[in-house]
């Protein structure tokens, strides 16, 4: 039998409840700018590793690298927002997953960008992902699309939630010391709404740090 390859998916489902809070089954995406964000209230902390911001929010922190390999694609399909800082969260939401699979690749959950661009309960979420990714003896192949992106920011000016779908249904695990590509027909799990609570850090101008992951698998509004 082939393994799922995304950890949300399969391995990390059974676990769900342990390091995720699900985002409710409501399925209403319309709170107004006035209700509390979820963790909003959690300061960003400083990373464990040098991470000074370069100024522009699309600008990446000295030092810190997000690039991919060409063979792990993953497509942003969302236009910013016209507010500065919920544009500037929203970049920094695509650079915590870029971070994520880098460190998928990378075999480490301690790399740069992971503690550049998560604080917190996000950097234990992305250090369990890419944990159970090396466990599995995994890393990834292929598309992974994220799409119908939103954000609201807190009434503290300090903390946007950025929520998105997610489409891994050409995204695949490709087995380390094999190199085969575990490929699998489509599947409702391949399908993820995503709320990723992102604080801005406290001692830069420009970067931005995903402080909880809120996760619902299965999203029928993503399908």
């Amino acid at each position: 039998m082939k393994r799922r390859t995304l950890p949300v998916a399969t391995a990390l489902a059974a676990t769900a409840a342990l390091l995720l809070t699900a985002c409710g089954g409501s399925g209403d995406d319309k709170s107004s700018d006035n209700d509390k964000i979820a963790g909003a209230d959690q300061g960003s902390e400083k990373p464990t590793k040098s991470a000074k911001p370069a100024g522009a929010a699309s600008d990446k922190p000295d030092g810190v690298d997000v690039s991919l390999p060409k063979d792990m694609n993953l497509v942003f399909d969302w236009d910013k927002p016209k507010a500065k800082n919920e544009a500037a969260a929203m970049d920094d939401a695509a650079n915590y997953l870029r971070a994520i699979y880098k460190g998928v690749h990378e075999r480490t959950a301690d790399g740069a960008a992971v503690t550049a661009y998560s604080t917190g309960d996000g950097l234990h979420y992305a250090q369990v992902q890419i944990g159970e990714w090396i466990k599995g003896g995994w890393t990834g192949s292929g598309t992974r699309r994220h799409f119908d992106v939103t954000t609201r920011s807190a009434a503290n000016g300090n903390s946007v939630e950025v929520g998105f779908c997610s489409d891994a249904s050409k995204f695949y695990g490709k087995e380390v010391k094999t190199g085969k590509v575990l490929k699998t027909e489509p599947s409702p799990k391949d399908f993820g709404y995503y709320k990723i609570i992102m604080v801005k850090y406290p001692t830069g101008d420009g970067l931005w740090q995903a402080s909880k992951v809120f996760v619902e698998t299965k999203a029928a509004k993503c399908q």
